[in-house]
């Protein structure tokens, strides 16, 4: 992901789609770098406060840049590269993240052996 500072990204320009509108940005950047470039600022609304969020690292470890991709939500837009034909949506819902089925944790096994191992060893 990381370009020469002496090169220029990739020659050419792609289309991507942001929030239903077609824009021309220049290959092999970043979609945070296109939206910003773009004039974006946000990209998302905080959970607790709503308020607005945009890429701040550029390097993977806020999380302030997610959108969704091609209709998966909570990607990094910092680390996703820009493609032809590429959809991008601002996330302005919440977020839903599944959590697994209860007898499908680790520690849900690891009580469940230790509780089997107990009755065993009475």
């Amino acid at each position: 992901m990381f370009i020469q500072v002496d090169r220029n990204p990739e020659p050419g320009l792609i289309d991507i789609l942001i929030n239903g509108t077609v824009y021309q940005v220049s290959a092999g950047i970043s979609v945070a770098a296109a939206l910003l470039k773009l004039g974006f600022k946000h990209n998302r609304q905080s959970l607790v406060s709503g308020s607005e969020r945009g890429p701040y690292c550029m390097m993977g470890v806020c999380f302030e840049c997610l959108v969704e991709i091609n209709q998966v939500a909570n990607q990094q837009a910092c680390l996703t590269q820009v493609t032809g034909g590429m959809q991008i949506v601002s996330q302005q819902k919440e977020r839903h993240i599944p959590l697994p089925a209860e007898h499908d944790s680790l520690a849900y096994n690891a009580l469940e052996k230790a509780q089997k191992e107990q009755v065993n060893a009475n």
